[in-house]
């Protein structure tokens, strides 16, 4: 169930969501292959649910773990740990998560700045870094007493020297503001009805993000959603059609969703019943609508852009 009007917020409450809870699925033995687990949403907690699937099955992983704050999720709270816990923490899920990454694999995890220490900590012991990507949340509250905290880092790592690397599929179109020309001739750039443009490499600062809110088809009550934006890049850029995303962390669906649009296959794992029926919401809603906001022609837009 939607609410009404204007306001798409996806708060369905258990109550109502039987059908889509009867969707996911509950492992209880190790299973050989991904075959009964692929596309599916898995209910249970990833530290138990990741030490029954195969070795060597998943081509990347997206990892959202909570970050080191007291944090209330739906009815389970988060508590905040001294920074050795919290090491020890992360360095549990993610020794668990790397047996099944395949030699050709890539890993990118979540974090704040609290917790992005301790993920590049376990991560350079675990893989090879490749970047810290920054990208900024537009919106939150400000501080009296302190620096607005407006951005978040994912830390990206591999496990070998031969990954996948797709740079021209996550491509961003920006204005050119000073157009330069060659023989009368755009250098490096379009000029169309709609304007001048040039599609530019992209870096590891992404400030064309939007976090999801109420009028947006995306958005769900779930507090620290994602948006689709965000993770079409990651799974455009480090995966190709076809491969087999994982997300430990999975939350209210939205690596799961973004990948079933973008035409990979998915596993999901979340231990909260409500975010998992979020989740199978969301992926029905995928079905008659793969759209990506500010994601379109194989460009990404800068945010706002009309």
């Amino acid at each position: 169930m939607k609410t009404s009007g204007k306001n798409k917020t996806i708060n369905t409450p258990l109550s109502e969501g039987q059908d889509y809870l009867d969707r996911c699925i509950r492992l209880k033995h190790a299973v050989s292959s991904t075959d009964a687990v692929l596309d599916k949403t898995i209910l249970g907690d990833c530290f138990h649910v990741m030490t029954l699937l195969p070795p060597l099955s998943v081509d990347l992983i997206i990892a959202d773990p909570p970050y080191n704050l007291s944090k209330k999720y739906n009815d389970k709270t988060f508590k905040k740990r001294d920074p050795e816990k919290y090491i020890e923490y992360t360095r549990k899920w993610m020794r668990l998560a790397k047996p099944l990454l395949k030699e050709t694999g890539s890993i990118y995890v979540c974090c704040d700045w609290r917790s992005s220490g301790a993920v590049e900590t376990v991560m350079s012991e675990l893989f090879t870094i490749r970047n810290r990507i920054t990208w900024e949340r537009e919106k939150g509250r400000g501080s009296r007493s302190n620096w607005k905290n407006c951005l978040e880092d994912i830390w990206y790592g591999v496990c070998s020297d031969h990954f996948t690397f797709n740079v021209d599929r996550v491509k961003q179109r920006r204005r050119v503001i000073a157009p330069y020309r060659e023989n009368g001739k755009p250098k490096d750039w379009t000029d169309s009805p709609k304007g001048r443009y040039r599609d530019t490499h992209p870096s590891n600062l992404w400030k064309d993000l939007t976090v999801p809110f109420w009028s947006m088809k995306e958005n769900t009550a779930h507090p620290y959603q994602k948006p689709e934006k965000l993770l079409a890049k990651i799974i455009l850029a480090s995966s190709d059609p076809e491969d087999v995303i994982l997300d430990p962390f999975l939350g209210s669906g939205t690596t799961s969703v973004t990948a079933k649009k973008l035409g990979r296959r998915f596993i999901g794992i979340e231990n909260d019943p409500l975010y998992c029926v979020w989740a199978e919401q969301r992926l029905e809603m995928a079905d008659d609508d793969k759209t990506i906001q500010g994601y379109a022609d194989g460009v990404f837009r800068e945010r706002n852009e009309k």
